[in-house]
């Protein structure tokens, strides 16, 4: 997926002063959930269904 118009991106709350080295996560979208490299903005998109970003998310927290 490319960039698609609308597209609202934010970047973690725990994102330090790394260079910009972070993902960043758009949840704006209908029934998807994108992430991108912010080092690459114009790079490939990853796209997950809400279901799959909850889990994600439940799993690193369940690990952290």
């Amino acid at each position: 997926m490319i960039n698609p118009p609308g597209t609202s991106w934010r970047k973690s709350t725990h994102s330090d002063g790394n260079m910009g080295d972070c993902a960043e996560v758009a949840t704006n979208l209908p029934g998807i959930v994108a992430v991108r490299d912010s080092k690459n903005p114009d790079g490939p998109v990853l796209t997950f269904t809400r279901d799959e970003w909850r889990a994600f998310l439940k799993s690193i927290k369940r690990h952290a």
